[in-house]
Parts: C-alpha cells; sequence; structure tokens
C-alpha cells in the first residue's frame, strides 16, 4: 500500500490520441511543473501518486483504447499503487456521466476545455502568464503548434463538435509567440494542427488569416520547416498556395482529408464539395506548388455508400495519385448526423473496401518513393534504430509517414539536425540514403 508523498508530488499524464491531444497534454504539464510538480510523461514506473489520462473519444477503437487504458490505473489504484486518478480529454467530455458510475476508481473527470478546474483539483495554480508555454514530449526539434480549437463544420461522421465545441482561433501574436519559445528550446520543425487549419482566422478577424499566420510564422529565425496539416478541401484560402510556393522553410506538403470522393456520399457526409470541385482544386494545388508531396484520408463504409462508389473513389485516388495517404472505416458514432442512418455494411465489407484502398495506395506510394531515387534530400534526423540514421524529407511528417534510412557505417550526424542525403533506394513506405558529406 502506497503512503501518502509528503513531498513534491508525482504526476504521471498519458496521452491518447491524436497530436491536438498532445499539445493539451504538453501545455497541462507545464503548468504542473510551474506548481513544483514532479511531473512524467507516460512514465512505466509505478511510483507516481498521481495519473491524469488524456482520452480520445473519436472513434471505436479510440474510445476502447481509453477504458482500457483507465481500468487498468483504476486497478492499480484499487490495489494502492497511486493516490489519485483523474480522466480528461474527448472521451471525458463525451461520456463524463455514464463513466462515472460505471468507474468510480476515478476521482474526478474533466471534458476538454476544463484545464483551470483539472489543476484546481490536482492541487494546482493556472498561471495566466504561460502563454505559449509547454512541456514538450516529442524531441525537441520538432513540435506541434495548434492554431485553433473546435470546429465549425458540419460532417455527418463526425463528433469533433460535441467534444472540442465550436471553431475558436488563437491570435496570430500568440502563436508567434508560442512558435519563438519553441525555436529557442531548440525546435526546428513545427506541424501546424487544428480540425480545420483552413477556417483559421474567421472567427476572430472577419476572413481567413492562415496565410499571414504561415507568413509572419516563417519569418521566425531558426526555424526551417513549417508543416501544414488538416486542410478542408471546401473553400480552401487558395492564398495560402502562394505562401507554400514562395517561402523556403515551408515544407512543399500539405495534408488535406478529402475523406470521399463521389457526389453521392459527398452529400451524404455534409462535407460541402462536389468531386469536381476537389479534382480541380487538386489539380490547382499542384499547379501552384509545383513538387508538393499531398497527403489525405478517406473514409470508407459510410451509410450510404455503394459498391460503385467505392469503384469509383479507387478510379480517382489512382488518378489523383495522392503521395501519402491513411484509410479510416465509418464508425457509427451516437449524437452525430450520421447516426439517424442505417449502418448496414458489417465490419468487415468496411475493412475489405479500406484495403483495396491501401493496396492501390501502396503501388502509388512505391512510384513515388522510387521516383526520388537518385535525387538529394534534404532530411531531418529524428532517431537511431538498427544501425541505421533514420530520419524525414520534406515530404514526410512524423509519425505517419515514410522515412529516410541511412547506414551508419562510421558516419555521424546528431538527432535533430538536418543533413544532405542521396537517395539511393526505395521501397513501399520507406527510403535508403547515403549521407553527402560536406
Amino acid at each position: 500500500m502506497r503512503t501518502k508523498s509528503i513531498n513534491t508530488p508525482k504526476v504521471n499524464v498519458i496521452t491518447l490520441g491524436c497530436s491536438k491531444n498532445v499539445v493539451d497534454s504538453e501545455v497541462l504539464m507545464a503548468q504542473l511543473k510551474a506548481s513544483e510538480f514532479d511531473v512524467q510523461h507516460e512514465s512505466n514506473q509505478d511510483d507516481s501518486d498521481i495519473v491524469i489520462i488524456n482520452t480520445c473519444g473519436f472513434i471505436e477503437n479510440a474510445k476502447q483504447e481509453s477504458i482500457d487504458t483507465i481500468l487498468r490505473f483504476a486497478e492499480a489504484k484499487a490495489n494502492g499503487q497511486l493516490e489519485k486518478l483523474y480522466v480528461t480529454g474527448c472521451l471525458s467530455h463525451r461520456y463524463k456521466d455514464d463513466l462515472m458510475s460505471e468507474i468510480p476508481e476515478v476521482d474526478a473527470w474533466f471534458g476538454t476545455l476544463e484545464l483551470p478546474n483539472l489543476l484546481k483539483t490536482v492541487g494546482a495554480d493556472y498561471k495566466h502568464q504561460l502563454l505559449g508555454e509547454r512541456l514538450q514530449t516529442t524531441p525537441k526539434h520538432y513540435a506541434y503548434v495548434k492554431i485553433s480549437e473546435g470546429c465549425n463544420r458540419p460532417c455527418s461522421f463526425c463528433a469533433i463538435p460535441l467534444m472540442r465545441g465550436n471553431h475558436v482561433s488563437k491570435s496570430i501574436e500568440a502563436l508567434e509567440l508560442e512558435v519563438q519559445n519553441l525555436v529557442k528550446n531548440g525546435t526546428k520543425e513545427i506541424m501546424l494542427i487544428a480540425q480545420d487549419s483552413t477556417y483559421y482566422g474567421l472567427d476572430l478577424y472577419g476572413e481567413r488569416k492562415l496565410a499571414e499566420l504561415m507568413s509572419r510564422l516563417a519569418d521566425i529565425e531558426g526555424l526551417e520547416w513549417i508543416r501544414l496539416h488538416y486542410a478542408y478541401p471546401s473553400q480552401f484560402p487558395m492564398d495560402v498556395l502562394k505562401v507554400m510556393a514562395e517561402r523556403p522553410n515551408i515544407a512543399k506538403y500539405l495534408d488535406m482529408p478529402i475523406q470521399h470522393i463521389t457526389d453521392n456520399v459527398l452529400k451524404t457526409m455534409r462535407r460541402g464539395i462536389t468531386k469536381r470541385r476537389t479534382m480541380e482544386l487538386i489539380q490547382q494545388i499542384r499547379e501552384q506548388v509545383p513538387g508538393i508531396a499531398l497527403r489525405t484520408t478517406v473514409l470508407v463504409g459510410h451509410p450510404g455508400e455503394t459498391e460503385e462508389d467505392t469503384t469509383e473513389l479507387l478510379e480517382a485516388l489512382s488518378e489523383l495519385k495522392f503521395e501519402r495517404l491513411g484509410v479510416f472505416t465509418y464508425s457509427h458514432e451516437d449524437n452525430t448526423h450520421a447516426y439517424s442512418l442505417d449502418d448496414v455494411l458489417s465490419e468487415e465489407e468496411k475493412q475489405e473496401r479500406a484495403n483495396r484502398v491501401m493496396e492501390q495506395q501502396m503501388d502509388i506510394s512505391y512510384q513515388f518513393n522510387q521516383s526520388l531515387v537518385g535525387t538529394i534530400q534534404k532530411v531531418l534526423f529524428d532517431r537511431i534504430e538498427n544501425d541505421h540514421f533514420v530520419g524525414r524529407t520534406q515530404f514526410d511528417s512524423p509519425e505517419v509517414d515514410n522515412e529516410v534510412w541511412v547506414p551508419i557505417n562510421g558516419n555521424y550526424v546528431r538527432m535533430g539536425d538536418f543533413a544532405e542525403v542521396k537517395i539511393v533506394a526505395a521501397s513501399h513506405y520507406d527510403l535508403t540514403g547515403e549521407l553527402i558529406i560536406q
């Protein structure tokens, strides 16, 4: 049985879900540290006084992972291995009332916008002066920067607005300060993230300001790569493309989830765009930013999706040739618009459609990677693994995209540094390179 701590409270923060949750955990940890807590992130040691779990509630698999994690630490608390257990994040926000009665071992539940209440309950002070301050959980050389919270889009399948609320942009000045602080601490690459990054600024300034934000951030000395994630194709702000093409420290990379391509499914999904406009937009992006790598996400198995829709999706993806692509199967989420529709496809049928998409994408990814063989690429190195330096080109974001593997062979490059690399071989999802010795 753990005896009550009389020293600095030790807190273990567990992060589940997306990169936006990573940022939330980092802000929480900075606040705890400022109140002189001993803060750990996902520690494997069973010596914490307090555990805070930042949950995901997006789709069924993510919800189950969150529940399993809560139950594991609830058992640890019941066995006397920790004093307090708190849960925050999307799952807690969405299902707090149900979970409170089902898992009584949890001392308190908090929603996505209740950081001050969480800190007060833990015994910490919310320090307003820590604007932009975070305790990074990623390697120091890259960081996620959340430019807004919430979402105003009405997508039929998405529960994010239920958990995160309406779109709220951070000011350009606040984001400049946050990125400046990160760069001072050694960050060289930032990933701009939001539920819908292309909506940025409408609520604060009355117009879309993503292009201005990216331009202002690109002026920060020492910031070598800016990478844009989660752009929404409907009403895409075209002035962003001019900035991407002109500024050398903005990566030629865009993550823009299209979700589907047929007019039938896009209408049912309430995406506010047609197939024709989607195809035209992608063509315009490639024309205005030559050499750009496009990443997208598609969702298969949505209510109303037919076999013909799946075939048309595959044909369009074959034509569009996204350099990077992820696929999800539809999850029937309560209180979403799509929940009122008949979810008639089995999980096996949904997965079969997803498999077909990924099998085709393997060939597209392979073709793109082969086109890089013989070229010299600027590579940012993230780690050492199996006698290799492992890094990424500007075409690849951490965790989700391809990597460049360079045999050590007596060479040396520091992690977090850039180096010129000649690509000498390519597989479906990875590149092999040789260091260019300066």
